[in-house]
């Protein structure tokens, strides 16, 4: 485990978790891949499929396409964040909506390689993934074995969440995206 201070120069993969339920939900994925992809300090994209999801936290809205996105970079966890809420804002995304409410498009930091950032405008790893099958499912599209921090594998985690049938995938066509040999979208 590295602690936020210790990454001065290091590349980690980061997991960034997009999710729109907005307007042309496909679009606004598309639309902030695209800026993940042409954003200085990250390298070596690659995105899950995408998926349709029912809403978490408030039921009373459009169902969300979500997606998780992974790239290699040095930024620091701030940059990163900066980064997102950059995406965001291009976006639409309306800030004064309800905690959980309707949304063009979020993009969160769900991991930065093993680094722990815990302060008190961000927190890595992302304190509910481990809660969110539209998290997990897409994450698992990436990272077939990879472990949470205490060992589990998180296929576990998502045997044991209830909303996980909530979690369908969909044909969509990102292949244009991301280029280049070391890029993937499923």
């Amino acid at each position: 485990m590295i602690e936020a201070d210790d990454l001065a120069a290091r590349e980690l993969p980061v997991y960034f978790g997009l999710g729109s339920n907005l307007g042309d939900r496909l679009g606004y994925l598309l639309q902030a891949c695209a800026m993940l992809y042409s954003a200085p300090g990250l390298a070596r994209h690659a995105a899950s499929r995408v998926y349709e999801t029912e809403p978490w936290g408030l039921a009373e809205q459009p169902a969300f396409l979500n997606c998780v996105v992974r790239a290699q970079t040095a930024l620091d966890p701030h940059s990163l964040l900066a980064l997102a809420a950059r995406i965001e804002g291009a976006l639409g995304r309306d800030r004064a909506v309800a905690r959980w409410g309707p949304r063009t498009i979020d993009v969160d930091i769900l991991m930065l390689g093993d680094a722990v950032v815990d302060r008190p405008d961000l927190m890595i790893p992302h304190p509910r993934m481990w809660e969110r099958a539209f998290v997990l499912i897409p994450l698992l599209d990436l990272e077939p074995g990879m472990r949470a921090p205490d060992g589990r594998e998180i296929g576990v985690f998502v045997q044991d969440l209830p909303d996980a049938s909530g979690v369908r995938p969909i044909r969509a066509d990102l292949q244009g995206v991301f280029s280049g040999a070391e890029n993937r979208l499923m």
